[in-house]
């Protein structure tokens, strides 16, 4: 079996309208977070920077959550601007939900294939796994880490899964043979 894997490049854009120039895009940059307190309730942001007019926008994390609420050490993460605590909070799909922007991953991930030959056995099944959530359509990943056409993906590829439906999880194929 031939593992294929896709990684994160980068943190992904947000499609999220800039109230000042109408962009839809903006970035996590470097990735800050904003902690305010008010009295023994805390507010966290996620503070993102508009591509166009560099303009930072805040999305809610927490809003007047009780500090005893708070593990210590993401208490102490927010505070850092840790960016494991920034990437994981960007894929969170509840803070998308309550924020209302979605993911643009064009450009921000890779697939990591093996130099393998595959002219020896017949057939080869391979096995893809995401270490993030990378929206992508099957057909698409394999013909691009196979270097086929799509429509020669379809004619020669064994999935238990619709192959021309967009996925953010592992999955496994065959590969038949060309003739």
């Amino acid at each position: 079996m031939l593992p294929w894997v896709v990684r994160r490049t980068r943190l992904p854009l947000l499609s999220l309208r800039c109230v000042d120039c109408g962009s839809e895009s903006a970035t996590t940059g470097d990735g800050r977070f904003r902690v305010n307190a008010n009295g023994k309730l805390l507010d966290v942001w996620l503070l993102v920077r508009c591509v166009s007019c560099d303009r930072t926008i805040k999305l809610t994390v927490h809003g007047r959550a009780p500090v005893s609420s708070f593990d210590p050490a993401e208490l102490g993460g927010y505070h850092a601007n840790d960016p494991e605590l920034v990437a994981s909070t960007l894929l969170d799909p509840l803070l998308a939900r309550r924020n209302r922007f979605t993911l643009d991953w064009n450009g921000a991930w890779r697939l990591d294939t093996p130099s393998a030959r595959l002219d020896e056995a017949w057939p080869v099944q391979v096995e893809v796994v995401f270490e993030d959530p990378v929206p992508v359509r099957p057909d698409w990943l394999i013909a691009q880490g196979l270097g086929l056409s799509r429509n020669e993906v379809l004619r020669r590829i064994k999935c238990d899964i619709p192959l021309r439906r967009t996925r953010i999880a592992g999955f496994t194929f065959i590969l038949m043979t060309g003739d």
